[in-house]
């Protein structure tokens, strides 16, 4: 039987001019996880990330956690996978709003509208659009492909070693491959990735019966401080 956990990453730099960076907080959270597996024992073979760099530092930052707890010995190896790569939420958003394509004039629109709160409406509007499948024509990737490619991720990592498999990755990417193995499609992702929590962890156990989704977005490790529960 082989294990693999989900985790998505740490906080990022929502509103900065480098999103992708961890902020102090998600660097806290990675390590926060890190520290929280050691001490019940989840030491895993391997470590599998994206490409980005938010999987890069929240994957490091769970290695050192693990390493306060367990000592610096039989540490997991971090490998990259870019099959865990979030969707270009950016191009999936311009495709809808051609004017955003301009930073500054994305922000200066957003500051009218209503900053974050107005921008959380537009993203979910860009993304039921891509959803869809009507315009594939206007993306890189239509969502069809990034639930294809999401789905031979989840089957290498499976595959990839006996034991516990630790994936870091996205919402997006998390919450395709729970929609389909909770229903065998993707109807669920909409209302999964509104509610994953930053270096929540999903549990997914394969064996002789196939793989079976066990926890979602499981986020223990961080409720003794209100403060490190987050969601970009």
């Amino acid at each position: 039987m082989s294990v693999v956990l989900l985790v998505r990453h740490g906080q990022a730099s929502f509103g900065k001019k480098d999103y992708d960076a961890l902020s102090e907080r998600g660097h806290e959270q990675a390590r926060i996880l890190g520290r929280s597996l050691g001490v019940r024992g989840v030491v895993p073979a391997v470590v599998l990330r994206g490409e980005l760099r938010r999987h890069r530092e929240t994957a490091e930052g769970i290695v050192e956690g693990l390493g306060d707890s367990v000592g610096g010995a039989d540490l997991p190896e971090v490998h990259v996978d870019a099959g865990w790569d979030e969707f270009d939420f950016q191009h999936v958003v311009t495709a809808l709003k051609p004017l955003y394509r301009s930073r500054l004039l994305m922000k200066a629109d957003l500051a009218l509208r209503g900053g974050a709160e107005e921008f959380q409406k537009l993203f979910e509007e860009a993304t039921e659009r891509w959803v869809a499948g009507d315009n594939d024509d206007d993306y890189h990737e239509p969502f069809s492909m990034f639930a294809e490619r999401v789905g031979q991720a989840l089957r290498r990592a499976v595959e990839y070693a006996d034991g516990t498999v630790l994936v870091v990755s996205s919402g997006g990417p998390i919450g395709v491959a729970v929609s389909e193995l909770l229903t065998g499609d993707t109807s669920l992702w909409p209302q999964l990735t509104r509610v994953a929590v930053n270096t929540g962890v999903t549990k997914i156990v394969s064996g002789r019966r196939g793989t079976t989704l066990t926890t979602y977005n499981e986020h223990a490790h961080l409720e003794h401080d209100r403060s490190l529960l987050t969601y970009r």
